[in-house]
């Protein structure tokens, strides 16, 4: 395969030049890729696999080269920056509760009743 997309061993070309989506087996390669590199960055306490990327290569060398030959790098970057930003969705949402009820407990502490 050549280093650009568009060159002439790309075996997801189409016959009128265009890309060929990928279709049911190979989305669900590269989500199986996708779980499996994750859950060794979970097993390697690494969140940012961009931004912790030579750490992620290092300890998870054989995910990360399956997952990047399961997915188009577009979808690679997409999954890893998505796992950042549900990581920090998660974190204000739990926040956000922790707040809501420890304002619930002092306006019960000052009499508050819940209807």
């Amino acid at each position: 395969m050549g280093w650009l997309p568009w060159s002439s061993n790309d075996t997801n070309k189409a016959s009128d030049g265009g890309r060929i989506a990928p279709d049911r087996t190979s989305r669900a390669r590269c989500w199986e890729g996708r779980d499996i590199f994750f859950a060794c960055l979970d097993r390697n306490d690494i969140l940012d696999g961009i931004k912790n990327d030579k750490e992620a290569r290092q300890k998870c060398a054989k995910e990360v080269a399956e997952f990047e030959a399961a997915c188009s790098q577009t979808w690679v970057k997409y999954f890893k920056e998505k796992r950042v930003m549900e990581y920090n969705r998660d974190r204000t949402i739990e926040r956000i509760k922790n707040e809501d009820a420890q304002k619930v407990q002092e306006l019960k502490s000052q009499g508050w009743k819940s209807s």
